[in-house]
């Protein structure tokens, strides 16, 4: 058994990084656990063939779906989880969202927390995370204060279109995203507005990621130490199964145990759910704190749908993702159920093409010449679509034969494609120079593709009954009276809008709760 923390933290990404930031001060010793190691900084971070074809930065681990096929996981294992790879797009849940709300596929839970218990952690979440925004522009768009830093600025071509947008009635608004970035000073601007941001980790620091913004501001304090290359395998328990004793964890030449007084997982929802499963013991023999049986189910990630607008003008822009759009959000009114959320992705690179067209148009992209690619790419304008998915306790995560298992049939169906269908006869209409409309990754009803888990969630949901929740409402285990899940897991549904920012305001909240017990 090695030395004793008061506070283990397994998983360094949005949930995991934020409370190790937030209690880093407090002078408690912490232990970070991190199976992956420090992102390398190098020129291939903003490579479309290396990020999009090879999947540089994903990893190689395999996991599997109901059929035990393989899935090659897009997620990430660094210091910082998967905001090392993501949009930075960072948005509040609506109010509604915490309420029950009818979808046209079945009914979305209420949360038993409510927008102002998170209210005040949202605002600390986007100043940790240097989000940029103007409120008041979408009506969709909870009570809020003024956002921490001003909206980042439309490019010409992305002004036209909000400019096109607003004639015909919609309400386009800066997409929140968190950038560190100052467009007054550039001197003073980390960020460069570059043309590979949105699904591409960031060369300059100029992001703000988990890593960035909460694991290196804590590396001075002597009170916390970072094992990166530490897969933790399972946790032990007591005899009575309510205390977490042990942490075992594998560090590439040797295996050790750690313990603390406390543990906060947060190895994100799919993972997460994995180690408790995998951490069965005779206390708890269908996985740890899983008395409800709910441990792993509910797994959610968005209906989403990407689509590129061709023009016969070159789109000149160089940082793209700056539109957001909720006119669909709660639906028309021929169509009374919530559509989802638009706004844009980052840039289309001829790279990317190939990665990313859907079945139809693959076996000719992958011949087409690359120059072809190139003029595609300059002409394009990419669209981000999602709808929100509905907890269903047959869409689960399991650990199946030492890998990760993922059950999952995609619902709520009719939403997503009535939003696809809105979204394309909109970008038809807002400019006669628009010749054509292409969704590369619109697919077959019956084929979404699993291994795309960006906004994994919900698998270990919170609420006060311990029948029917994994977590309490302070995010710790019912069964397990040490352990706690910090990530994605404890949404009881998925919202449409991203979840990253809930994920950090939960996590501040948490940590607030943990001071006063470490």
């Amino acid at each position: 058994m090695n030395q004793h923390y008061d506070l283990i933290v397994i998983g360094t990404g949005a949930g995991g990084g934020t409370v190790v930031h937030e209690l880093a001060p407090t002078g408690k010793k912490i232990l970070v656990l991190e199976r992956g190691d420090f992102l390398p900084r190098e020129k291939e971070n903003w490579s479309p063939e290396k990020v999009y074809q090879d999947h540089r930065y994903y990893t190689e681990e395999q996991w599997c779906d109901q059929e035990g096929e393989t899935v090659d996981p897009q997620t990430c294992y660094w210091v910082g989880g998967n905001t090392k790879v993501y949009g930075a797009a960072l948005l509040l849940m609506r109010e509604r969202d915490f309420d029950e709300v009818e979808h046209k596929g079945g009914i979305s839970p209420a949360w038993e927390l409510k927008y102002q218990d998170f209210a005040p952690y949202y605002t600390q979440a986007e100043k940790l995370f240097n989000v940029h925004g103007k409120k008041g522009q979408d009506p969709t768009e909870p009570k809020r204060d003024e956002y921490p830093y001003p909206p980042v600025s439309h490019e010409p071509q992305m002004q036209t279109t909000v400019d096109s947008l607003k004639q015909l009635g919609y309400s386009p608004f800066n997409l929140p995203v968190g950038l560190k970035l100052n467009e007054v000073d550039r001197s003073l601007s980390q960020c460069i507005r570059c043309d590979t941001c949105d699904g591409f980790p960031c060369l300059v620091d100029g992001k703000a990621d988990a890593e960035v913004n909460c694991i290196n501001p804590t590396r001075k304090y002597d009170n916390v130490t970072l094992m990166t290359g530490a897969k933790v395998l399972k946790l032990h328990t007591n005899s009575t199964g309510k205390e977490v004793t042990g942490v075992e964890t594998d560090l590439g030449d040797r295996t050790e145990i750690f313990s603390g007084n406390l543990v906060v997982v947060a190895c994100g929802a799919i993972n997460s759910a994995a180690l408790l499963l995998r951490s069965a013991n005779d206390s708890h023999p269908n996985g740890l704190a899983n008395s409800s049986d709910q441990v792993g189910r509910n797994f959610m990630k968005h209906l989403a749908t990407t689509i590129v607008a061709l023009s016969d003008r070159q789109n000149e822009t160089v940082y793209q993702k700056t539109i957001g759009l909720n006119d669909f959000y709660w639906g028309e009114p021929d169509f009374p159920y919530p559509m989802g959320m638009v706004q844009n992705t980052g840039n289309v690179k001829a790279g990317m093409i190939p990665a990313e067209a859907p079945p139809l148009l693959a076996p000719f992209v992958k011949f087409s010449p690359e120059k072809a690619l190139e003029i595609v790419a300059q002409h394009s304008t990419g669209w981000w679509l999602q709808t929100e998915d509905l907890p269903d306790p047959n869409n689960r995560v399991r650990w199946a034969k030492d890998r990760v298992g993922l059950d999952y049939t995609p619902n709520n169906l009719e939403a997503r494609d009535r939003l696809i269908h809105r979204w394309t006869e909109t970008l038809k209409a807002i400019t006669k120079s628009t010749k054509h409309v292409i969704p590369l990754g619109i697919y077959p009803r019956s084929y979404i593709p699993l291994s795309a888990v960006g906004h994994q969630c919900g698998t270990c949901r919170f609420g006060e009954d311990a029948s029917t929740s994994v977590l309490n409402l302070d995010c710790r285990t019912h069964d397990v009276e040490n352990l706690y899940v910090v990530d994605s897991s404890f949404f009881p549904s998925n919202s449409g809008v991203n979840p990253t920012l809930t994920i950090i305001a939960n996590a501040i909240r948490v940590a607030e709760q943990l001071k006063q017990l470490i």
